[in-house]
């Protein structure tokens, strides 16, 4: 049987009632100063739109930090081209939105291009 969540001792009913500042004295110090500062309009706005909705959520906020509130919902976090889907589960919380999508992707390259010179021809593409 697998063990409940905690995060720092914690179980996910108590984190869901907790305030925001009494979490906030939970999590790392980045994260912490971050939310001491006070979330911008765009982040309020975004935490509203979530609560209500029960559609997933468009957002650009890649630096916005996962709170207890957001436990079980689902977002659309924009990675520079398109928008990737992440379900919001109790492991993400504290982090930032922007760790969980890649903005960047692998490069494959295949056989040499048109015009390539012959001595690049023999060079192995694995």
């Amino acid at each position: 049987m697998p063990s409940e969540f905690k995060f720092y001792g914690k179980g996910i009913e108590e984190l869901k009632d907790m305030g925001l500042n009494d979490f906030m004295k939970l999590i790392p110090a980045r994260q912490r100063r971050s939310i001491k500062r006070g979330f911008t309009d765009d982040k309020k706005k975004f935490l509203e739109k979530l609560k209500k909705s029960s559609k997933p959520v468009k957002t650009h906020l890649r630096d916005m930090i996962i709170v207890p509130e957001m436990l079980g919902k689902r977002v659309l976090i924009h990675n520079g081209k398109i928008f990737v889907d992440v379900t919001i589960n109790e492991e993400m919380l504290g982090r930032y939105l922007g760790e969980f999508v890649q903005t960047r992707n692998k490069v494959a390259h295949s056989a040499p291009g048109i015009g390539a010179t012959k001595s690049s021809s023999a060079v192995s593409v694995r």
